[in-house]
């Protein structure tokens, strides 16, 4: 009765089965199944497959001209479009967000900023309702409200 433990928020997903090194620039869409960890450049979109629980883990070194939709994502780079989490998402010091993002669970770090919208989605939520990540164009992300997590 009382050993019982509640779950605790975070990533669901731990295994990266793909690396694209930081000397690697991708010029179009890219999409994942499993876990990817990024260290290199994205121009396009980065989507997980539909109905897979995925890890996207970006790291101080990545940056990403496009949308990001995944599972569990963990951002320290740079993404200039909007960020859909299925689950959850993680903004280390690092991380910086032009765009919009959904998530279920937010952690944010210290040093991180977004210059866009946060919006929690319910569990429930169909992923129908939120834009399409494969659709919406970076260059029409707007900036309507500046987050900045300060210490």
């Amino acid at each position: 009765m009382f050993n019982k433990k509640k779950p605790q928020p975070g990533i669901a997903q731990t295994k990266l089965a793909t690396l694209i090194a930081e000397d690697v620039h991708v010029t179009g869409n890219l999409e994942f199944t499993e876990g990817l960890r990024l260290d290199g450049k994205v121009s396009g979109n980065v989507t997980s497959k539909a109905g897979a629980q995925t890890l996207l883990v970006l790291s101080e070194r990545s940056a990403v001209q496009g949308n990001v939709h995944g599972y569990d994502i963990v951002v320290n780079g740079r993404i200039v479009g909007d960020v859909i989490a299925d689950h959850f998402v993680e903004l280390q010091s690092n991380a910086h967000v032009v765009g919009n993002i959904y998530y279920q669970q937010l952690r944010m770090d210290c040093g991180a900023s977004v210059d866009g919208k946060l919006t929690r989605r319910d569990p429930g939520e169909a992923p129908s309702l939120l834009p399409d990540a494969s659709v919406t164009s970076a260059s029409s992300v707007s900036s309507v409200t500046d987050v900045e997590v300060l210490d």
